[in-house]
């Protein structure tokens, strides 16, 4: 039986670019996609640093242009990867931030807050993104939410996965389950429009986010959701297109100016959002301009690109979806003409010409756009979140029947690739198989896990190895492996000497960079630090606002010529002092504690109020000997 979580749950779609947080809401029955605090039901999955403070979502992407080389994004490209990884490598070059090679091969992501160099893994970057979401959940339904389902691209692989789960943890949250983002866009889509479906239908979810693209075929039949299939690419999306622009620009700029902006990054970061709100304009439209002042050496850039441009930069990307969604096909056995519906999911399918060349691969058939694309994978986790919990009473009983993205299995003599689970089996699933060892007097066994689909087991991804010791006897000895995958799509692995009974059982744990216990626990103190930095300088902004408000009154006071006769000449000194201390601390702000500007306000009242108490006094005096 599946265990039933205490307490209000969330669903949360961890985007590349943006990030969007759902509940499930007993009054309507129903999802809740949550806006934030722009009014906004998606938040840019962006983190920058400064010399004061720590801005996340669009507080962040917001003066990115301005600050390029300490605004973080694209932390869901890095999670999980490896420093030396090509598409790494391929990165770098684009980002204006700084990434190097940790302990382990990890890509260290360097960034200068408060006048001091801090490394973050992207763990920290996600967990901080998390964190907004939780916050921007628990605004919502007052209350401190701890429960959530956070998605994950179909294709992310095991390591990508734990790490995924790593950043909730550090975020404070308990990840009740980790789900593939197609299978929660599915779950929004058959809840919304084919609810108790009573014939079976097949669904393909057509998945093309701001970083990743995914492709699911699956069957609904009586809110029973089954996987049948599922093909990707963590790195292919929006900001791939943006990419293709941005590199088109540079060369016309260079082209027309005779000066190379490449090494600019701020100049690239301005290029770089105009260029994302041309393909925006392009989706609807058949041109747009790329218009930005001064954008370096005094330079104005004034350009345009047509949509036709637009598709012919990006076609080759947008011909190797297609090759994927032909290949999910394959691996299920399925003609597409077997498909009753496509659904659209994620930003980019909002580009004509992706989905053209989708209608034309299904002759014709109708796409589904009924769904909003940016809120589709947070409602289905935001489904899951509420099923996993106890305090849901309404919501549908449905059945979730997910399958593994990769192939995984062990090296046997010959660096052959044995493969114990195949690519598509539905999850969770355990599975065993035995081998023999092909060495004399062996004292221990290697036992290496592999996901991949190539052949040669080396050229696939090493997930972990380990040691199984077995008593020395000739080869032929029987080892038996069993490879279990829980219902996050998390492996776990064991090898037994079945003569012995001798046994070791592990779950893949920090080889391969994922963090070890001790490196998430100083993370957690980091982020409450993180946390205790930005309540502190909200604080000390509040009270400086406060202050600021209160001399702009008080001046409005001082030049009314009626009141201003009427103060004491000592009084009027004592205001003008008090002003002059508290615009001099305004305008120099090093002051790290806010009660200086609290205690500086509360003088400044009391000089004030006293002076006006006696102004009013006066004005009553007055008014006595009138009547008199």
């Amino acid at each position: 039986m599946t265990k039933k979580y205490e307490g209000v749950a969330i669903g949360i779609d961890l985007g590349t670019t943006y990030s969007c947080v759902g509940v499930w809401q007993e009054l309507n029955d129903r999802v809740e996609i949550i806006h934030n605090d722009q009014g906004n039901k998606t938040t840019p999955s962006c983190v920058a640093f400064t010399n004061s403070q720590r801005l996340i979502g669009n507080a962040a992407k917001n003066q990115a242009s301005s600050n390029p080389t300490n605004t973080v994004f694209d932390a869901k490209r890095l999670i999980g990867r490896k420093y030396s990884d090509s598409v790494i490598q391929n990165d770098i070059l684009l980002w204006p931030f700084k990434v190097i090679a940790g302990d382990n091969d990890k890509p260290m992501i360097l960034v200068n807050y408060q006048g001091k160099e801090k490394q973050l893994v992207a763990e920290e970057i996600s967990a901080m993104i998390l964190t907004q979401m939780r916050e921007i959940a628990g605004a919502f339904l007052e209350s401190p939410v701890k429960n959530a389902v956070i998605t994950v691209p179909a294709y992310f692989n095991d390591s990508q996965r734990r790490a995924t789960k790593d950043a909730g943890v550090i975020a404070g949250l308990n990840v009740m389950r980790i789900i593939n983002e197609p299978t929660a866009a599915a779950l929004a889509y058959g809840l919304q429009k084919r609810a108790n479906c009573v014939e079976e239908r097949t669904i393909f979810i057509f998945d093309l986010g701001g970083g990743t693209f995914d492709v699911s075929l699956l069957t609904i039949k009586n809110n029973v959701f089954e996987v049948k299939a599922t093909a990707g690419d963590t790195h292919l999306g929006g900001e791939d297109f943006d990419n293709r622009m941005v590199n088109h620009f540079v060369k016309e700029f260079k082209r027309k100016n005779k000066v190379d902006i490449s090494g600019n990054s701020k100049a690239l970061r301005r290029l770089r959002t105009a260029c994302e709100r041309a393909k925006r304009t392009l989706s609807y439209d058949t041109d747009a301009t790329i218009d930005i002042d001064v954008i370096y050496e005094g330079i104005d850039f004034c350009s345009s690109i047509t949509r036709a441009k637009f598709e012919q930069l990006n076609m080759d990307l947008f011909e190797k979806c297609m090759e994927t969604v032909e290949s999910c096909l394959a691996d299920a056995k399925m003609d597409k003409s077997s498909v009753d519906d496509v659904v659209l999911v994620g930003g980019s399918t909002r580009i004509p010409r992706v989905k053209q060349l989708l209608q034309d691969f299904f002759n014709g058939k109708e796409l589904c756009k009924s769904i909003n694309p940016d809120e589709a994978v947070a409602y289905g986790a935001a489904v899951q979140a509420a099923l996993l919990s106890e305090g849901f009473k309404n919501v549908p009983n449905l059945f979730l029947q997910d399958v593994t993205p990769l192939s995984l299995g062990t090296s046997v003599k010959g660096d052959i690739m044995s493969v114990i689970i195949p690519k598509n089996s539905p999850i969770p699933v355990k599975k065993k198989e035995g081998y023999l060892t092909s060495e004399d007097d062996l004292e221990s066994v290697p036992i290496d896990v592999y996901e991949g689909e190539r052949m040669v087991a080396s050229e696939n991804n090493l997930l972990d190895l380990f040691y199984l010791s077995v008593h020395r006897a000739p080869r032929g000895l029987r080892i038996q492996i069993c490879f279990d995958i829980d219902g996050d799509g998390i492996l776990n692995v064991s090898a037994e000497e079945e003569t012995s009974g001798n046994k070791k059982e592990i779950t893949i744990t920090n080889e391969n960079g994922r963090l070890s216990r001790e490196e998430i626990e100083r993370m957690i103190q980091e982020a409450e630090f993180f946390k205790a930095q930005d309540t502190k300088f909200k604080k000390k902004a509040k009270a400086i606002n406060a202050l600021d408000d209160y001399l702009y009154s008080v001046r409005k006071v001082m030049k009314d010529d009626c009141v201003s006769s009427k103060l004491n000449p000592v009084d009027k000194v004592k205001i003008n002092s008090a002003m002059i201390k508290g615009k001099s601390m305004i305008a120099d702000n090093k002051q790290e504690d806010m009660f200086m500007f609290v205690d500086c306000l509360k003088e400044l009242e009391s000089v004030f109020e006293s002076a006006m108490n006696k102004v009013n006094k006066s004005y009553s005096d007055e008014e006595s000997d009138s009547d008199s």
